[in-house]
């Protein structure tokens, strides 16, 4: 056995996958290829509600090159989703799901063509000819929750609500009468695109041993493996996912797009076949952020001291549920912000429609509500006359202080350590009156405005309300007298953000052997077993766990001689408990994360337009135990909360996409991204956390949207109450509030 430790924990360890992406070597989805494969086409409905009478796919069956077309009845059980099974595979007749044959919105997959080539596909979806019955259409959600509304699943009940979950703490009528100052406020969240740069691709084919087996770029290879197997009526042991090199996730790849599709051409052909998604199906065919309407009321003394919130939030959950449930469950817990308010009243709804549905993105329902605490704050600060960052640690969670779920956070409680961080790394000073915001120099030219915001947030580690979370692991230990060599074999998918890396370390340190002599086999179904999401900044925590117990079993079964010593290990994190339905009354999840910025802007009081000049961000992430990789993600966090809060205008109309290009979807390139960004990692270990870790791949998305409305507001004297602040908003604003003071 190695008597020498290796310190690899903390340390900038070059990722194990940067040469074979810098040279192009690493092969994703797209680049797969097989002697033999066929290629597939989708006929997407192309409108938001009608019910299918007929499909006539005869035209595109006799095209040439064209080998076979796919339509619902050709679906064994034709129903999937995340959470509930309310989205047909393929929207048609002929399948006894309840439902299937009407689209919901214009994403919905109606028929299936492959063919020799690519070209011969297109051609032949092309062919088909559909006969629709055009249904009423409801895309506000507003409307759609209302009585005698629109049903878009008529099946599933008389209510388009699919989620209401209700915090009740304390009471907020007397607090509200108590209080001294009281805002009020509406907020408005729009869609978000994820934009990742490789779209949606894929190949399935039969393997040596019979199974189905899809290659595809997903979030979570097991449930992808249980998602297909349920609707091909197969064994799960018949199904196999294996993830290659994936470009790029952030949520959006948690929900099925190609996977079940591509198995079932292959499964019945018995031959590899192959898709890739255009940027635009990409647009149309995958989820989005939630966008919300939020009414809020927040009250406090004259001293600063919250006494109540009162908040409605409401959101478009799109055609199907995907993950509403569990991201509205997270805008619920955060909505209140890392303070201690007594009196806490909120109602959360989600709510369907036929607008594109919307599920995972990163942050998971805390940009949401993390935007309409902070935005809350920043005004009541404003009304009270007291510094923002006076005024957030005057309320600031602190150790036995409860949630508006009535029960403590799991410790450490870290926000006030941020948000003092960030305060003092952007030039607030305290002294014996308090804190104080830096003063701005101001530029020249009279049209330009300078401003500085703040805000901070928080959000869960690991999957929550009741699901036991878990995490495997198996390690080999090679060689005689010494460890000469490690295998590590782990589930998790590496979407880009260096876990794999992270993995290697951990192992490394735990069995006390350098890093280059680890290797690690990764994401295969057929060879390793559930190691579970790479989503919720769960797993450097899960996976670090789940490696550093089956370390320790390894060494056991090592100091035994036993030669290789192999050992598994399924780590299970601490219980979390569900909402209760009338209070809301949990204790929803076992580790939080902690994170605030500060944010310098410049406005252009002519055009509108906002330059990003100095970003502050200060992250609590518990051990960083790959630093760099741990600033990588700070930095991406910014760029893409900057795309949200400045920039990215999704719109539907009547339930059909505006904006499906990236050339009408404007999104953050190297000539946007802030003039200066400063990541300070700040590090109180967690106890659960493997050497202390927490998580970084969310929080730091959370504060920034509210930082520059606030900094923005600093600048022009302007409170905007939605994004994305585009140059006409900021405009409007300003010009409004110029009419107003004429006139006044």
């Amino acid at each position: 056995m190695n008597n020498q430790v290796h310190n690899v924990i903390g340390k900038s360890v070059p990722r194990d996958d940067a040469r074979s992406k810098v040279t192009g070597q690493a092969l994703y989805p797209g680049d797969l290829t097989m002697p033999g494969m066929l290629y597939m086409k989708i006929l997407f409905a192309e409108r938001p509600h009608a019910r299918i009478r007929s499909i006539d796919t005869s035209r595109a069956k006799r095209s040439a090159g064209v080998i076979a077309v796919y339509t619902a009845n050709d679906v064994p059980k034709n129903a999937y989703d995340l959470q509930i099974k309310d989205q047909p595979v393929l929207c048609g007749p002929g399948s006894n799901t309840p439902g299937a044959d009407v689209v919901r919105f214009v994403g919905d997959q109606v028929a299936l063509v492959i063919a020799e080539t690519e070209e011969a596909a297109t051609i032949g979806r092309d062919l088909i000819q559909v006969d629709y019955e055009d249904l009423p259409v409801v895309t506000d959600p507003l409307t759609a929750m209302q009585p005698g509304s629109i049903l878009v699943h008529p099946e599933l009940g008389d209510s388009n609500v699919c989620v209401h979950y209700r915090i009740r703490k304390g009471d907020v009528k007397p607090a509200f009468e108590q209080a001294d100052i009281i805002v009020e406020s509406e907020y408005r969240l729009p869609f978000q695109e994820h934009a990742y740069l490789q779209p949606e691709a894929g190949l399935a084919y039969i393997d040596e041993n019979g199974r189905v087996t899809v290659q595809v770029a997903g979030q979570w290879a097991h449930t992808d493996q249980q998602a297909i197997a349920d609707a091909l009526g197969l064994p799960l042991e018949q199904v196999r996912v294996i993830y290659p090199s994936i470009g790029g996730a952030f949520g959006g790849r948690e929900d099925m797009s190609v996977q079940i599709v591509l198995a079932l051409a292959a499964w019945k052909l018995q031959r590899p076949v192959k898709i890739i998604w255009s940027r635009r199906e990409s647009i149309i065919g995958h989820c989005k952020r939630h966008p919300v309407t939020i009414k809020a009321k927040w009250g406090a003394t004259k001293a600063g001291k919250l006494l109540a919130a009162e908040m409605e939030i409401i959101a478009d959950s799109g055609a199907y549920m995907y993950t509403s449930n569990k991201v509205l469950g997270n805008t619920t817990i955060v909505c209140t912000g890392p303070y201690a308010i007594p009196n806490v009243k909120v109602d959360t709804y989600a709510v369907y429609t036929n607008n594109i549905p919307t599920g995972a993105f990163r942050g998971f329902g805390g940009p949401q509500g993390n935007f309409v605490a902070e935005m809350q704050m920043n005004k009541l600060a404003e009304s009270l006359g007291i510094d923002p960052v006076e005024l957030r640690l005057r309320n600031i969670l602190k150790e036995g202080d409860t949630l508006g779920v009535g029960t403590t956070p799991p410790g450490p409680i870290t926000a006030g350590e941020v948000i003092e961080t960030a305060a003092r790394h952007s030039g607030w000073v305290r002294d014996e009156m308090g804190w104080h915001k830096p003063s701005i120099s101001r530029p020249a030219k009279g049209y330009l405005k300078r401003g500085i915001g703040l805000a901070a947030g928080f959000k869960n580690v690991g999957f929550s309300f009741g699901y036991q979370e878990h995490c495997w692991a198996r390690i080999e230990l090679h060689g005689s007298s010494n460890i000469d060599h490690v295998v590590v074999w782990h589930a998790g998918a590496e979407v880009g953000q260096g876990t794999h890396t992270t993995m290697i370390q951990m192992a490394a340190e735990a069995l006390g052997v350098p890093v280059d002599c680890v290797t690690l086999m990764t994401t295969d179904t057929a060879t390793m077993d559930n190691s579970g999401s790479v989503s919720a900044s769960r797993m450097t925590f899960m996976a670090g766990n789940a490696i550093r117990g089956a370390a320790q079993a390894a060494l056991e079964k090592w100091q035994t001689e036993e030669r290789p010593a192999v050992a598994e290990f399924k780590y299970l994190a601490p219980q979390t408990t569900p909402f209760d339905k009338e209070t809301g009354h949990s204790m929803p999840n076992f580790a939080y994360a902690y994170a605030a910025q500060a944010v310098e802007v410049e406005v252009d009081t002519e055009t509108g337009q906002v330059r990003v000049l100095r970003v502050i961000s200060a992250d609590d992430v518990g051990q960083a135990i790959n630093p760099r990789l741990v600033e990588g993600q700070i930095e991406g966090a910014i760029v893409q909360a900057q795309g949200y809060a400045l920039m990215e205008n999704f719109q539907m109309k009547n339930g059909r996409v505006l904006t499906d290009q990236l050339s009408t979807y404007l999104i953050p390139t190297v000539l946007d991204i802030p003039d200066s960004v400063n990541p300070l990692i700040v590090e109180v270990p967690d106890p659960r956390g493997p050497w202390g870790a927490r998580g970084v791949g969310e929080p730091p998305f959370l504060p920034f949207a509210p930082a520059i409305l606030a900094a923005i507001h600093d600048a022009t004297g302007v409170w905007l109450d939605g994004i994305p602040a585009t140059p006409e908003k900021i405009i409007i604003a300003l010009k409004k509030t110029q009419s107003l003071a004429k006139n006044s």
